[in-house]
């Protein structure tokens, strides 16, 4: 048996447009994403709690909220899970 070794390449952009265009066109799977991806982030930390890992902030709720702002036109989906962080 031979194996085969491919190289993967690809720009980031493209993925991205890729995922945008075909995955993400109807504002519910959208949305049903972004819930789904906060409920992930809090379910890794509860993991690691129940693994005795040092949390930071650990006195912060693990829940998801959501916040509209009609005069801003915003959405906002918010947890305390982990995940990604802006600085």
């Amino acid at each position: 048996m031979t194996v085969e070794k491919h190289h993967f390449q690809a720009e980031i952009q493209q993925l991205l447009n890729i995922v945008i265009h075909s995955l993400y066109t109807e504002k519910e799977i959208f949305i049903r994403e972004l819930v789904s991806n906060a409920v992930d982030a809090l379910e890794k930390i509860r993991f690691l709690q129940a693994s005795g890992e040092p949390i930071f902030q650990p006195e912060l709720s693990l829940k998801v909220t959501i916040q509209t702002d009609d005069q801003a036109g915003t959405v906002t989906f918010t947890d305390a899970g982990i995940g990604m962080t802006f600085n």
